[in-house]
C-alpha cells in the first residue's frame, strides 16, 4: 500500500532554513507527481509545491523564490528546502500523492 512518511519539522527562527523529507513506498515513485501541502491553524490545506515525474516544478506564490522542491528517484524521496522562513509559514506540512494519499504531517513552527 501507499505510504508517505514526512520528517524534518521543527521550531525555527524567522529568516531561518529547514529541509523537509518525505519517504515514499508502495507505488512507482519515479512515475508519480508529488506534492507538498500545508495546513495552518484555522486555515484550509493548501498546495505549496509540486514536482512532476519529469521534474517540472510549480510553487504557490507565497513561497516562490524561497522554497525548492526536489526528488531523488533512487531513494524514493521528495524534499522541500525552505529558506527565508516567515511566521506565516507555520503549519503542518504534508507529503501528497494524487488522488488522495497523505502522510501524517510534520510540524514547522517559525517563531523567535
Amino acid at each position: 500500500q501507499v505510504q508517505l512518511v514526512e520528517s524534518g519539522g521543527c521550531l525555527v527562527q524567522p529568516g531561518g532554513s529547514r529541509r523537509l523529507s518525505c519517504a515514499a513506498s508502495g507505488f512507482i515513485f519515479s512515475m508519480s507527481t508529488m506534492n507538498w501541502c500545508r495546513q495552518a491553524p484555522g486555515k484550509q490545506r493548501e498546495l505549496v509545491a509540486q514536482i512532476t515525474s519529469g521534474r517540472s516544478t510549480h510553487y504557490a506564490d507565497s513561497v516562490k523564490g524561497r522554497f525548492t522542491i526536489s526528488r531523488d528517484n533512487a531513494k524514493n524521496m521528495v524534499y522541500l528546502q525552505m529558506n527565508s522562513l516567515k511566521p506565516e509559514d507555520t503549519a503542518v506540512y504534508y507529503c501528497n500523492k494524487i488522488p488522495d494519499y497523505w502522510g501524517q504531517g510534520t510540524q514547522v513552527t517559525v517563531s523567535s
